[in-house]
């Protein structure tokens, strides 16, 4: 009997260690702001750059309920290498519905770049001041990858890849119209002076015409 309770016990553990390995990690990062819970991270793991994503947002109280009264009193600026931009927090649950899940808030956007994203949480909730922030990384959630991680058959040029390049042409494009514009001023400066000169060079013709023929009458 011990030893059929002890084989069910291993049995359980190991059954257990194969599910905890196989399910895919939830990777935000958990922290305890005065009376309440931050679950933070991006709402569509992994994020790949150039595709719709959201900073998700799950707010509880201490006692493990969802607060699903959070007004617009709390914002979150997205922060990428020194570049800053807030974005609105809203609820994906629906109380008159029942749709969503309740203090699961959401701020939409398209990371662009990959690397690593800070969430900076200000305002207040219910009167309490908040001033957190949340940074990707390998203890807390993940950083933006590049989609060609993931491209089959072939990698295609990411928007990145696109915007450079275009930036390039544009930059190669000025440089000429520059050197093209110079070389035009250059162009009609030298008309110029050509003109000048003949202009000169025959009224010193006319000049020394009139010379002779005076010296000949």
């Amino acid at each position: 009997m011990r030893k059929s309770f002890r084989y069910a016990v291993v049995a359980a553990v190991l059954c257990a260690v194969v599910v905890s390995a196989a399910a895919p990690a939830f990777a935000h990062e958990v922290r305890k702001v005065g009376k309440y819970e931050f679950t933070v991270g991006w709402g569509d793991e992994p994020a790949y750059a150039g595709f719709k994503n959201s900073v998700q947002f799950i707010l509880k109280d201490l006692k493990g309920n969802p607060v699903t009264d959070l007004t617009d009193t709390l914002k979150v600026e997205v922060i990428f290498q020194g570049q800053t931009q807030a974005f609105p927090l809203e609820p994906t649950f629906d109380p008159d519905t029942g749709l969503g899940t309740p203090g699961d808030y959401r701020a939409w956007l398209i990371p662009t770049r990959p690397g690593d994203y800070t969430f900076h949480f200000t305002g207040t909730i219910h009167g309490q001041r908040v001033d957190q922030q949340f940074t990707s990384s390998s203890t807390t959630f993940d950083p933006v990858k590049a989609p060609t991680e993931v491209q089959f058959p072939a990698k295609d040029p990411t928007n990145a890849d696109l915007s450079n390049l275009v930036q390039a042409v544009n930059g190669r494009t000025a440089t000429a119209k520059s050197v093209a514009d110079k070389g035009k001023s250059t162009a009609g400066t030298a008309l110029i002076l050509a003109i000048v000169g003949l202009v000169l060079g025959a009224g010193g013709l006319v000049a020394g015409v009139a010379g002779r023929r005076k010296k000949a009458a």
